[in-house]
């Protein structure tokens, strides 16, 4: 199994419909964020959109998170224990794993939006093992 012990910083987010479709890149394409895992099962993210200006009328994505994790070789629970928004803390965030290379791709379930539910792939190469 590989092991995801260590910082991670993202290098890419991609997202489609459920069709396959591909949908507007998050984070405006230029997303920027790190993730943390320790051997004793502790982790924390942060990701948000990384552009120096923003369109008018545009909100800039951000999210943290952290808290005990588990993960079997696919698939990576974390129990929220503190969060930037607080209707995750108490809940599971699940993620689906797969390695391409030395890059770590999660997918995390979909996601309602206005158009319909969005698929999202986050793309991640590792910084460091501790």
């Amino acid at each position: 199994m590989p092991s995801i012990v260590g910082t991670w910083k993202m290098v890419g987010a991609t997202a489609r419909d459920r069709d396959g479709k591909p949908l507007p890149a998050p984070y405006g394409g230029k997303g920027m964020g790190r993730v943390a895992f320790t051997a004793e099962g502790r982790m924390m993210a942060v990701t948000c959109d990384a552009r120096p200006e923003l369109p008018p009328g545009t909100s800039r994505a951000y999210s943290s998170y952290c808290g005990n994790y588990t993960f079997d070789g696919k698939r990576l629970v974390t129990r929220v224990d503190a969060s930037s928004d607080p209707a995750r803390i108490g809940s599971d965030q699940v993620r689906e794993v797969s390695f391409e290379g030395d890059t770590m791709i999660l997918r995390p379930p979909p996601r309602p939006t206005d158009a319909g539910e969005e698929y999202r792939e986050i793309s991640w190469v590792r910084l460091s093992s501790d």
